[in-house]
């Protein structure tokens, strides 16, 4: 059991280190876009585009980040008035309504990846836009 603990916890820092990495790129991309747009009346025109990528790409890292730690939210106004084997109880059905969820959203995340990658459109650079879909997707 403590392997799959070192590798939990491995695998939390990774994504930290990621999150870390997405929100400094925004903050700096951004920067730059305002300091380019209001000094020289011009900007990169995929800034803004890589910034949407890394919007989303944060959320999810910290959407992971919240899971594992059971940071997410929750509303336990009800849950302070059961015991604990209720808790217990509440906590797998609301478990797998949140299983369903994801099941569904798997879904949606496949099929908008068919799309993009129908569509053949462009991120930057030549770079499909499916690519980084494929990875949110999947991630």
């Amino acid at each position: 059991m403590s392997i799959l603990q070192s590798l939990d916890r491995f695998l939390s820092k990774v994504e930290l280190v990621f999150l870390v990495l997405f929100l400094g790129s925004m903050v700096v991309l951004a920067f730059v876009q305002v300091a380019l747009r209001n000094t020289l009346g011009s900007s990169f025109m995929w800034a803004d585009t890589i910034v949407r990528h890394l919007v989303l790409w944060a959320g999810f890292m910290g959407a992971a980040m919240a899971t594992s730690e059971e940071r997410h939210i929750s509303i336990d106004a009800l849950t302070k008035f059961l015991s604990q084997r209720a808790k217990h109880g509440v906590a797998v059905v609301t478990g797998l309504f949140a299983t369903g969820v994801c099941y569904f959203l798997a879904g949606a995340a496949w099929q908008f990846l068919l799309d993009e990658k129908g569509s053949g459109d462009e991120l930057v650079l030549s770079i499909p836009t499916s690519v980084l879909s494929s990875r949110a997707s999947l991630g």
